[in-house]
């Protein structure tokens, strides 16, 4: 893939009258308009998305994007590069947090090694290594361009893979240690805000240690921004640029895999602040991708609420959580399934006595 390919991808949009007839069809249910919430947004969206108004939820696939991040070196992380490959190899055993927590549950789970720093993928896993962990962006560039776009097409690509599966709904997950100091400095790169207002503790940090990592944040948008730090970047160039000095190769893939949602016409659901800026990544790189998203929760860290406000999405979910490996990401879909039950098989104010209530329109 190259530049010009990635910046030339057009979305098609979801379908507004496919929309429109299944928000008909919520208000036909015997119950009170809207009674159900966000949820009969979430299922009016994602038959929107698949352009059908009986939309499919049977086949659900999580993706995981794995990979290190070189600033751990400046210790803005509690746990060294080790734990990634550690966890990761869990992953490919389904015996990590999320393979764990979904064990009774119908959920296929694929995780990747787009950037893990080791010569050996773990098994189970899918090899799309581009380089065994990026650089530290305090002393270069965090990787080149040809590798951003190697991870961005890797994204993309298993995305595709997911579609000659028939796969119906995708949620997105990482691994990656460090990976919360890239994402926080992509997020203050693209919107242009302070890293003391965004930066948190991560997987655990002392006090000392945010300002730490809030420092490191700083020098790393001053070297590679410049003059331009602290302004909001304008153009999938800015973002691109900023992407490859800052952000990880994990973060890249999951650009890739929202981006390849959006392709395929496929929901996909946004885990936590790795994930979410990504899918902010992606949205500035291709334009209308925001429209196939859904925000699962409202996770602990700072960043959240402002990725969230920047792609106008609103999460259905608050819970504090923070375990990344998309285990809030897949929490969703039991509940989206309850949604569905109702919408498929729900009573019809026809069938009974009840007067149907009427949508007065302001």
């Amino acid at each position: 893939m190259t530049r010009d390919e990635l910046f030339s991808i057009k979305i098609k949009q979801p379908d507004e009258e496919t929309y429109l007839r299944t928000k008909a069809r919520w208000d036909a249910i015997a119950k009170p308009l809207d009674g159900l919430g966000d949820f009969e947004e979430l299922i009016c969206r994602i038959a929107a998305i698949q352009g059908s108004v009986t939309p499919g939820l049977t086949k659900k696939t999580l993706l995981i994007m794995c990979a290190d991040n070189g600033i751990v070196r400046e210790g803005v992380s509690q746990t060294g590069q080790q734990v990634t490959y550690d966890v990761v190899s869990l992953m490919g055993e389904r015996k990590s947090s999320v393979g764990i927590l979904t064990k009774n549950y119908p959920l296929s789970i694929v995780a990747y090694d787009v950037g893990i720093a080791s010569n050996v993928t773990p098994e189970g896993v899918v090899d799309r290594k581009v380089r065994p962990g990026t650089a530290d962006f305090l002393q270069e560039p965090a990787m080149q361009p040809s590798e951003c776009l190697a991870a961005i097409k890797a994204g993309i690509d298993a995305v595709a893979d997911q579609k000659k599966q028939h796969t119906d709904i995708i949620a997105t997950g990482e691994m990656g240690i460090g990976n919360t100091t890239t994402s926080t400095a992509l997020l203050c790169a693209i919107t242009g805000a302070d890293p003391a207002e965004y930066t948190g503790k991560g997987s655990g940090l002392t006090d000392e240690g945010l300002l730490k990592k809030t420092q490191v944040i700083r020098e790393g948008l001053r070297l590679h921004l410049g003059s331009k730090a602290g302004s909001a970047l304008m153009t999938s160039e800015e973002v691109f640029s900023a992407l490859c000095c800052l952000g990880g190769l994990d973060i890249a893939a999951l650009s890739g895999v929202f981006i390849g949602c959006a392709m395929q016409g496929i929901p996909v659901v946004i885990d936590g602040l790795i994930s979410a800026v990504a899918a902010l990544c992606a949205e500035r790189l291709v334009p209308g991708c925001h429209d196939f998203y859904i925000a699962s929760h409202m996770g602990k860290e700072k960043g959240m609420e402002r990725v969230f406000a920047e792609l106008n999405l609103h999460p259905v979910i608050s819970a504090n959580l923070a375990l990344g490996e998309g285990t809030g990401a897949v929490m969703i879909f039991p509940l989206l399934d309850m949604a569905l039950s109702l919408y498929e098989s729900g009573t019809k104010f026809a069938a009974t006595d009840i007067g149907q209530y009427e949508r007065f329109q302001k």
